[in-house]
């Protein structure tokens, strides 16, 4: 993950910051709660949410995409991936993976430069 910074008139994405923000707006949501099924499409709705306000508000010229999966432990593999064509010197991704006892979060956050 990389962090935000600016290159004279260019703002290239750099997702350290985004990672921290990200693990806070999961923690906000869904924090030391046991996963509950009937609970999920709220989590996730909130925390793409979350995230993407607090993206927004940093005031960056990018448009971002946001992606959250939640999955109960049960002992199952979980794999991702994704795969971007796009101007790497400005725009980028960053993945956050965060859990607690009884489950994973995954989201996935993509930033293109305006």
């Amino acid at each position: 993950c990389f962090l935000l910074f600016e290159m004279g008139q260019q703002v290239v994405f750099n997702a350290d910051d985004v990672n921290i923000s990200v693990k806070e707006c999961i923690e906000g949501v869904i924090g030391g709660t046991d996963y509950n099924q009937s609970k999920v499409n709220q989590w996730t709705a909130g925390i793409v949410e979350n995230s993407l306000t607090h993206l927004v508000k940093q005031g960056r010229p990018f448009k971002y995409i946001v992606n959250c999966s939640i999955m109960q432990k049960s002992g199952a593999g979980l794999h991702t991936a994704n795969s971007c064509f796009w101007d790497t010197a400005t725009d980028g991704s960053c993945t956050v993976r965060w859990e607690n006892r009884t489950m994973y979060c995954v989201v996935s956050v993509f930033a293109v430069a305006l």
